[in-house]
């Protein structure tokens, strides 16, 4: 019988359990764990009716650390972009450059479409978001050359723009990431981790946390918060600005 006990027995021997490229497991993914299980299980008790009660819905969930900000630094990109260059994966290195500058999500690139990037008005457009809104972001600058680099050069009987060896199918990078992260000496980071990179340049570079929501596909101000404190120095102008016209003087 599935009871809560036995659910959090499973769910605390995940805890600290290494995944297949040796990093620890931690309370973030034991939650997403049984929130996956959880699901299964309304399933099976409101369409199925295997089950009358639901385990789950007894178990607290664990405590997870603040959202963190981890970003590169300036030394550790250019280290990361240098052996994603040197990849055996061919489309890796124009990955990581998408991510960097545009923000979007691991599942949000390896899914792109030709027909969903529009290289004359230098758009892309994402159907499949994480919260399940289409979301417009732009394309510009060296990340705009390298696709349009790769559309003169695609294959044009397959519809990814960054398609698997498997026919039809999109790709899978991975292992080709992990491989990569290694061998730049790069620690302590996730592909998600390019995404926050992206939003940390944002706001080193004066965009309001409206504007990094907005890039980021964010619904509200709470997600972007994280990122407040590395645009102190955009918020203090706006600040001394408006100081400046009411009274006359700045800070």
């Amino acid at each position: 019988m599935l009871t809560p006990s036995l659910i959090v027995s499973a769910r605390n021997k995940l805890m600290g359990s290494k995944n297949r490229f040796g990093r620890m497991r931690g309370a973030t993914t034991a939650n997403r764990y049984v929130a996956a299980l959880s699901h299964v299980l309304t399933v099976a008790i409101n369409d199925w009716e295997w089950l009358e009660i639901h385990p789950v819905r007894k178990i607290s969930k664990l405590k997870q650390p603040r959202g963190r900000v981890r970003f590169l630094s300036d030394e550790e990109r250019e280290r990361l972009l240098v052996v994603c260059k040197e990849s055996d994966n061919p489309h890796l290195y124009a990955i990581v450059v998408l991510a960097l500058s545009t923000g979007a999500r691991k599942m949000e690139i390896n899914g792109l479409k030709w027909k969903d990037i529009n290289l004359d008005r230098k758009t892309i457009i994402l159907h499949e978001t994480k919260n399940g809104e289409r979301r417009v972001i732009p394309l510009t600058g060296y990340a705009f050359k390298l696709m349009q680099d790769k559309y003169e050069k695609r294959n044009k009987e397959c519809e990814y723009a960054f398609p698997s060896k498997a026919k039809g199918q999109p790709i899978d990078i991975r292992t080709a990431w992990e491989n990569t992260l290694v061998k730049a000496g790069i620690e302590n980071f996730r592909f998600h981790d390019l995404r926050h990179s992206a939003a940390s340049y944002l706001a080193m570079n004066g965009a309001t946390l409206a504007e990094i929501a907005e890039v980021l596909g964010h619904k509200t101000l709470q997600m972007v918060k994280r990122y407040a404190h590395l645009s102190e120095a955009h918020t203090h102008s706006v600040v001394s600005r408006m100081n400046e016209k009411i009274f006359g003087e700045g800070s």
